[in-house]
């Protein structure tokens, strides 16, 4: 794995961090500045090594090419970082190299930017081989970008092999060429990992179980919805990206079997490099027969946070006749008013209102999700000799016996049943 900025720290002395929000007067997809330095304390917060000393919104009329901030405004800053002992600032929008080169020197300090510290959280999130490998070619083509933030060294010229003069290749030509070779050796890993994971869709495909995934904002509770209805035990907690690998439940609901898969959550402003490394992860979206869009509806921007989680959906070629389902979650931390306001307001227009914390509108969300999946029935009468007890006992795991009747060749059985089952009973 690439070095982490913040190797070294312990649970014991974590690192001192403030946060900046840089408010672009001037761009038109800027997004409401203090919700906007709220999440970007939270990711901050996410990491255990970081302690989060003071955040604040800067207002920017523009960028300064070689600085991002004003003159004035980095030496009030150098000021306030000396003063509070900061020793990393976390900028929450883009910083291009020169920037972070120059702000590192003038405020003596370590400085990541949005990107980087996604890149921080998702390495210290990732549980599964593949999701280690795609941190990492993502940390490695973050940066790659950035060397030249590295020391002088990167400038000067190695010399060739001596067959040829001239003037050989500078270091940070090396540098890159290394980190090539590295992304090379980690994609083909990454693809056997794939591959493998393409062996295992595969042969869920063979048992026709819907799949179910749950997508949306992080921190909307998709985790603790996903608990709920399983019973598992994944991380849930009141943290951004508190899980990142997808997990996989089979469940039963209303007499089907469906497989739900809770998937990593959305972000705004998410990193290109990360909206490439984790399309595998997200995959199982892809192939979802239902998708369940949580929403935090108790969160002050809950309805940029849906449009981001629509964006990001379209942008991996979710195929627009896959039934999407709105779940309202955290309906109980609203205040009384509001809560039963969009009761009713769910009611008209089709989200399922619910708290996962509680287990309040669940019996109506499974309701929903059966509804939903329930395929045409098919009424069907089947003769079925006594000797086949294992087959007549399946039939009545599966709920698809409305009424049976016992003749002198066997059970006359009348059936309620889809083809997935019909298929599944002509495989016993």
């Amino acid at each position: 794995m690439t070095d982490s900025i913040l190797e070294g720290s312990t649970e014991e002395r974590p690192t001192r961090a403030l946060v900046l929000h840089p408010d672009l007067k001037g761009d038109p997809d800027r997004r409401a500045a203090l919700p906007a330095l709220e999440e970007a304390s939270a990711l901050a917060a996410a990491l255990a090594a970081i302690e989060v000393v003071g955040a604040e919104v800067v207002p920017l009329p523009k960028p300064h090419p070689g600085l991002l901030f004003g003159t004035g405004k980095v030496a009030e800053l150098k000021e306030r970082i000396h003063d509070a002992e900061v020793e990393l600032v976390l900028v929450d929008g883009p910083v291009s190299p020169v920037q972070q080169r120059n702000l590192e020197k003038e405020w003596k300090v370590k400085l990541l930017d949005r990107t980087g510290l996604i890149l921080e959280i998702f390495s210290d999130r990732a549980r599964t081989r593949e999701g280690v490998l795609q941190v990492e070619m993502a940390a490695l083509t973050y940066q790659r970008t950035r060397l030249v933030r590295a020391w002088t060294h990167l400038e000067r010229q190695r010399g060739g092999l001596g067959f040829v003069g001239g003037p050989g290749e500078t270091q940070i030509e090396a540098d890159r060429r290394a980190i090539d070779e590295q992304l090379t050796r980690l994609k083909r890993q990454l693809e056997k990992v794939q591959k493998t994971r393409a062996l295992h869709r595969a042969a869920r495909a063979k048992v026709p179980y819907p799949i179910v995934a749950l997508v949306g904002y992080t921190n909307a509770g998709k985790s603790t919805l996903f608990n709920r209805l399983t019973g598992a035990e994944v991380m849930a907690k009141d943290m951004l990206f508190a899980t990142l690998d997808p997990t996989m439940r089979r469940l039963r609901l209303e007499g089907q079997e469906v497989i739900l898969s809770d998937t990593v959550g959305f972000i705004s402003d998410l990193p290109t490099e990360l909206v490439a490394a984790f399309r595998a992860t997200l995959e199982e979206v892809l192939e979802a027969d239902l998708i369940l869009h949580v929403r935090d509806i108790s969160h002050a921007e809950t309805e940029e946070q849906a449009e981001e989680v629509e964006t990001i959906l379209a942008s991996l070629g979710v195929d627009p006749e896959v039934p999407v389902v709105e779940v309202w979650n955290k309906i109980d931390l609203l205040p009384e008013m509001a809560r039963e306001a969009a009761e009713r307001r769910a009611g008209q227009e089709g989200p399922v209102a619910i708290s996962a914390w509680t287990g309040q509108g669940m019996e109506a969300l499974v309701e929903t999700i059966a509804a939903t999946l329930a395929p045409a029935r098919l009424e069907e009468e089947l003769l079925l000799p006594f000797s086949e007890g294992r087959k007549r006992a399946w039939l009545h795991e599966e709920e698809v016996i409305e009424r049976e009747e016992e003749t002198e060749d066997g059970y006359l059985l009348h059936l309620r049943w889809t083809e997935r089952q019909k298929e599944r009973f002509a495989a016993l």
